[in-house]
């Protein structure tokens, strides 16, 4: 009976509102699959592209009918089907552990994979920083400098320079390629560095600045050239937890005095101070964290062009595009077990607050197309949102202890989770379950990273050992 009932519908593009095509008069039963055909010979592209389908905020996942049933949408007027474009390649999903890698005398706290995933880095309780060939699973380079802990590192959007910074307050850079420091050693922070940002390669093909906050409770931003500090940031009356460097000349800076504090790039001064939260600031992100870290590599690993100015224009082509006609999003989570969206450019006022988890929220990420956002937690469980509005989207349930970290795959349609409980897990977008468990560590997960390439994910944990896992 159901096929012979229409619809009226109408095409929507969710990202500018624009029409597509007149009303359509089209069966209930149509699949999304079928939808997105129909979607490709209205738009008339040459080769069929992936669509998303939404009517309102709710995704049709299977037909058109069961979603209006399920959701009791009224089909008396003309329906409007939204539809937004999925990343054209695809990761495949990592299965199996290729690779453990040890050599590391303490716990690893950091993996990073460089911006072209060719290189990995990884950080450790040993006062060691170590670069490894992820081809060959080998160790290239032991970096020694720190007296203590190794907290923080990062991969200058251009991949040709690599940050630690340490419990001993120091920040060393380094050459990835001969293994050696580069430039003096950045003093200045009288307690542990807690989190590194290099400015994006868009306003800076040189990479040459830095920033780093502290427990100290300031911000330093340094020139890497010549070691000298160029600006410290004050303000914070307690520590800084975590430190991003936006793509419009802004540095936020979150900490535990309960505040989010945006800062101009170029002078160093307070523009305004995001209050709402009740306990600590534990972790932010920014809805175009993606495009800056990778700069101008894309998915493919193809070298960006020689040519710095070249290289720039390309870094500024995708992070305009990534960041859309709007402001930048940040999103700021808490040990008050609730997370803020801001549009911090112009406003001080939170667009919204997202509520739900049980226990304090370890880490937010957006996915790398910038329109859903996971928070992890010590709740177990992971959240997923809409990256847009803040709209409570589906609880990922499944570890067994508290969840530390999160990553996604370069074409969001994946996501791994690290945990207490010593697994990592894999899971699907399209369908918002557990998609593979991935055991092998002895003990709690630190750290876990997925390669912009999209070929391998790592993973570094309390029992020493850095893994990488693939498909």
């Amino acid at each position: 009976m159901a096929s012979h009932i229409k619809v009226i519908a109408q095409f929507k593009s969710k990202d500018d509102d624009s029409m597509v095509g007149p009303p359509l008069d089209i069966p209930q039963d149509l699949s999304s699959a079928q939808l997105e055909q129909l979607l490709n010979t209205l738009l008339e592209n040459s080769e069929p592209l992936p669509y998303n389908f939404f009517i309102g905020d709710v995704e049709i996942t299977g037909s058109l009918q069961k979603c209006i049933e399920d959701n009791k949408i009224s089909t008396e007027s003309t329906l409007a089907i939204m539809y937004q474009p999925q990343a054209v390649f695809r990761v495949r999903p990592v299965t199996r552990c290729t690779g453990s890698l040890p050599g590391h005398s303490e716990a690893v706290l950091s993996v990073s994979f460089s911006p072209n995933g060719e290189l990995l880095a990884s950080g450790s309780g040993d006062t060691t920083v170590r670069i490894w060939d992820v081809d060959t699973s080998t160790p290239l380079h032991t970096l020694k400098g720190h007296t203590n802990w190794v907290l923080c590192i990062a991969w200058a959007p251009s991949g040709h320079l690599l940050a630690s910074g340490g419990m001993d307050g120091d920040i060393r850079v380094w050459n990835p390629v001969t293994g050696k420091q580069q430039g003096p050693t950045l003093k200045g922070h009288k307690k542990f560095v807690t989190a590194l940002a290099w400015e994006p390669l868009h306003k800076n093909p040189e990479c040459s600045m830095i920033a780093s906050s502290s427990k100290d409770g300031t911000v330093r931003i340094w020139d890497v050239r010549n070691g000298r500090c160029t600006y410290t940031l004050a303000g914070h009356t307690m520590s800084v937890t975590c430190l991003r460097w936006g793509g419009v000349g802004f540095i936020y800076t979150g900490s535990q005095d309960r505040t989010i504090k945006v800062y101009a790039a170029d002078n160093g001064k307070l523009v305004r101070t995001l209050e709402g939260h009740g306990h600590w600031v534990n972790t932010i992100a920014l809805h175009t964290d993606y495009a800056l870290r990778t700069g101008a590599w894309d998915h493919t690993g193809e070298a960006p062009p020689a040519d710095k100015e070249e290289a720039r224009l390309k870094a500024l082509k995708r992070y305009e595009d990534l960041k859309g006609k709007g402001e930048e999003r940040l999103i700021s989570g808490s040990d008050d077990f609730t997370m803020y969206m801001w549009t911090p450019e112009n406003n001080k006022k939170p667009v919204t607050r997202l509520t739900g988890h049980q226990q304090p929220i370890n880490l937010v990420s957006f996915s790398p197309d910038g329109r859903t956002l996971a928070s992890a937690s010590f709740d177990k469980s992971l959240r997923l949102w809409d990256g847009a509005t803040g709209k409570f989207l589906s609880t990922l349930r499944g570890h067994v202890g508290a969840v530390y970290q999160v990553c996604w795959s370069s074409d969001s349609r994946m996501l791994v989770s690290g945990s207490k409980d010593s697994t990592l897990k894999l899971w699907d977008m399209s369908t918002k379950k557990l998609k593979c468990d991935l055991p092998g560590h002895e003990d709690e997960v630190y750290s876990v990273d997925w390669a912009p390439d999209g070929q391998r994910v790592a993973s570094g944990s309390k029992d020493r050992m850095l893994k990488v896992w693939r498909n």
